[in-house]
């Protein structure tokens, strides 16, 4: 499965980039000047803060949806049965993603982060502390999914709603490579401390407890207490 799978991509993805991303990279944003007694926006604090919250979210995230088969194995769900609460919850993924826009408009970029990542908290927990039926959790699952999506939709946006589309590509890569380095180490991650925890329901409230203190970050994130720059000269 996986060979065929790796030869479908293969064959989609690499004559795509060779044939289609051939355009010339277009001329560098004017730099705006930096003013005397400004912060540069990577080493400000609502940035440091929202780069560590997007961490602890993006591992709780990830090790969710990795330990999310074992979880309800260990619920009793068969198999079978988990690998569709998984399938489904990346179709509520897919939903999620389609009422990001309107809840864009509603809510100021503060909120609507530490909504979500609470969001992404109460549904791990959900499915910490629920024991069933089989169809209660893959319930829970979709919703996690859903929430999920959002929050992929919220990392992309966060640059762009808070400091613009100046740099954006320096300050995206600056923000999210801790959250996606988390996210590469959380299956291998999140399977340790459940053999240590004493298994997946006690992986869940632990991970649960990583995005509320992700909640909390992000909240902090929003006061802008100094003046920021972008970081380069004028």
């Amino acid at each position: 499965t996986y060979a065929v799978l790796a030869v479908i991509l293969a064959a989609v993805t690499i004559p795509a980039h060779a044939l289609a991303l051939r355009a010339p990279w277009p001329a560098a944003p004017p730099q705006p000047p930096t003013r005397d007694g400004t912060t540069p926006i990577p080493r400000s604090r609502p940035f440091i803060l929202l780069a560590v919250a997007f961490t602890l979210s993006g591992f709780a995230m990830y090790a969710v949806v990795m330990g999310l088969i074992p979880l309800l194995t260990e619920r009793g769900a068969t198999p079978t049965q988990a690998a569709w609460a998984l399938g489904l919850g990346g179709a509520g993924q897919t939903l999620g993603r389609t009422l990001y826009a309107s809840l864009a408009t509603r809510t100021s970029v503060t909120t609507r982060t530490a909504t979500l990542i609470a969001l992404g908290a109460a549904t791990t927990a959900s499915l910490a502390f629920a024991p069933g039926p089989i169809p209660l959790l893959v319930a829970l699952s979709i919703l996690a999914g859903i929430v999920r999506g959002n929050l992929t939709l919220l990392q992309a946006t966060a640059v762009t709603d808070r400091w613009g589309t100046t740099h954006y590509g320096h300050l995206s890569a600056l923000l999210g490579a801790p959250a996606h380095i988390a996210a590469a180490l959380a299956p291998w991650a999140g399977a340790a401390l459940a053999g240590t925890l004493g298994g997946y329901p006690t992986l869940f409230a632990a991970l649960a407890g990583a995005s509320l203190l992700a909640t909390v970050l992000a909240v902090a994130s929003g006061a802008k207490p100094h003046p920021v720059s972008d970081g380069h000269p004028g």
